[in-house]
């Protein structure tokens, strides 16, 4: 693995990990947002990665890692219904309907995605590092 494929892996990974934040981000954003029918209740999204095994090297015939961003999934869970029939926007039943966002997993993954990014930014300043002292070595 030469020191570019390590700038390549972790700058794929801190790009994941952005997007991962950023739609964390929309779905806290919109997890108290009401609605009068469970079909329109805003549904969480999160990021769908895997892993990028997209390019060989081919002088030392090794493939080149990193993560692939597959797309954004849409959860399926149902929307968190809650009786007010006085509410402006309720339906015929008096049901007023919420996201299915729950913030307690949405901060989880929030602090999760920060920290990779920041695994990812430490691996990049310790390789930049190394490549320094390299250099300082041939100057002796």
């Amino acid at each position: 693995m030469t020191i570019e494929n390590i700038f390549d892996i972790s700058g794929s990974a801190m790009t994941a990990q952005q997007l991962r934040m950023t739609t964390t981000a929309s779905n806290l954003s919109k997890a108290d947002i009401t609605t009068g029918s469970a079909n329109s209740a805003y549904k969480a999204r999160y990021p769908i990665f895997s892993a990028a095994q997209s390019a060989v090297n081919s002088s030392l015939m090794e493939e080149i890692g990193g993560v692939k961003i597959e797309g954004i999934y849409e959860s399926n869970t149902e929307a968190r219904k809650s009786y007010q029939p006085g509410h402006p926007i309720a339906d015929e039943n008096g049901y007023v309907y919420y996201s299915n966002v729950n913030p307690i997993e949405e901060m989880t993954n929030l602090i999760s995605a920060s920290r990779s990014y920041e695994m990812n930014a430490q691996v990049l300043t310790t390789a930049k590092t190394l490549m320094l002292r390299t250099l300082q070595l041939g100057q002796s």
